[in-house]
């Protein structure tokens, strides 16, 4: 888990996991969210507080009516550690600098020419680098890298196995990763890596279960239940972008028809608007403008792929039932022509009391996938 502590309790990793989501809390808040003693709870803090991972702050509560001294929570040393993390699209590079808090302390783009393995790997050493000798010098407190990519990912040995819209197939992206940047890398798909960010640092933390669904050139869906994050046993649970919403639909990249990806994805978005205005040339940009000017059979477009996105998301309240849905993504630059029908869709195929979840919609730049792929270097940290 954590360097030179070579003999970790289990105590001692739920003690650091949950003052670093949720802190900082006293000992006393500590031994009750985690059902130990007060004396474990000051076995397990300790190695941590010598290794500089955890600090006392200043007594500021009291640990009950008529104890005696104030407790001193314990808090994360947010500086002791730093985390590259690196969302991977098919033209760019964005990378981050997060502390153990998984707050964003610098962050750089770097375009790509071409999404041929040999050349991103290329590029990725230069952002890395660059981002690590920044003038704040992060390199001498940095020894992870998250690594964040769309498609089927095996975290386990960082295998991207199939990558659509890199075209990637098998490629062992953690072992030349690691080759290229001297860190220690952990692989994970792009949405569930979003989606640990969101579990410990966002709006799911505390929560058994939550749901986040991302739009863009894909969609997808990160799923969290028993307060842990599913991947399924073939690493590809939560895939609602190919969940069937209409058997006469589109043809789709994975062989089926009428997919959600295929009707409300970035490209199928465009097909669409493109045959609806005659338009070969017109671009997502130019499908969103249309829209907001009011061009009826482009909104149209709109109107359908977030009919689309909410009946798969109907899918996912029926069948995993979470305690809140967070949709968003890339394509939510568009999320004025999208939420409405969003709704409506959720709405009308969600199943009895399913469509009282809440369901929170906001965009979110590639700065917060790439803070995803740091916080899963963090998660490794702990867990390793």
């Amino acid at each position: 888990m954590l360097p030179e502590a070579d003999a970790v309790a289990p105590a001692v990793t739920a003690v650091f996991t949950t003052v670093l989501t949720e802190g900082p809390l006293s000992r006393v808040a500590l031994a009750r969210r985690l059902g130990l003693s007060s004396a474990a709870v000051t076995k397990a803090a300790r190695p941590l507080i010598e290794l500089g991972y955890l600090e006392e702050l200043a007594a500021t509560e009291r640990t009950g009516p008529g104890a005696g001294r104030p407790a001193s929570p314990l808090a994360i040393r947010a500086d002791r550690e730093f985390f590259v993390g690196v969302k991977i699209t098919g033209d760019e590079l964005i990378g981050v600098v997060c502390d153990l808090r998984a707050e964003v302390r610098t962050s750089a783009h770097r375009r790509l020419s071409a999404p041929d393995a040999g050349h991103v790997l290329a590029e990725l050493g230069e952002l890395v680098g660059e981002l690590l000798d920044s003038p704040d010098d992060y390199r001498a407190r940095t020894r992870r890298l998250g690594l964040a990519v769309s498609g089927d990912v095996d975290r386990s040995t960082g295998l991207v196995r199939y990558s659509p819209f890199l075209r990637w197939h098998d490629l062992p992206l953690r072992e030349q990763a690691e080759k290229i940047t001297g860190l220690t890398v952990t692989v994970e798909n792009d949405v569930k890596a979003l989606t640990t960010a969101e579990h410990w640092f966002g709006e799911g933390v505390g929560a058994e279960s939550f749901a986040l669904v991302t739009v863009g050139a894909g969609i997808g869906c990160g799923l969290v239940v028993g307060g842990r994050l599913v991947s399924g046993s073939h690493g590809v649970a939560g895939e609602i972008g190919h969940v069937g919403v209409d058997v006469n639909g589109p043809a789709c990249h994975c062989g089926s028809r009428g997919c959600v990806e295929a009707i409300a994805g970035a490209d199928a978005i465009v097909r669409q608007a493109r045959s609806a205005t005659g338009r070969p040339e017109l671009t997502f940009e130019d499908a969103v403008a249309l829209a907001r000017a009011g061009d009826a059979p482009v909104g149209a477009v709109f109107a359908r792929a977030g009919d689309a996105i909410g009946s798969g998301i109907a899918a996912v309240a029926n069948l995993v039932g979470p305690a809140r849905i967070v949709v968003s993504g890339e394509g939510l630059a568009a999320y004025d022509l999208f939420e409405p029908h969003i709704r409506a869709g959720f709405q009308r195929q969600a199943f009895g009391a399913a469509a009282d979840c809440p369901l929170s919609i906001r965009p979110l730049p590639f700065e917060e996938w790439a803070r995803g792929a740091a916080t899963v270097s963090i998660q490794a940290l702990v867990a390793s």
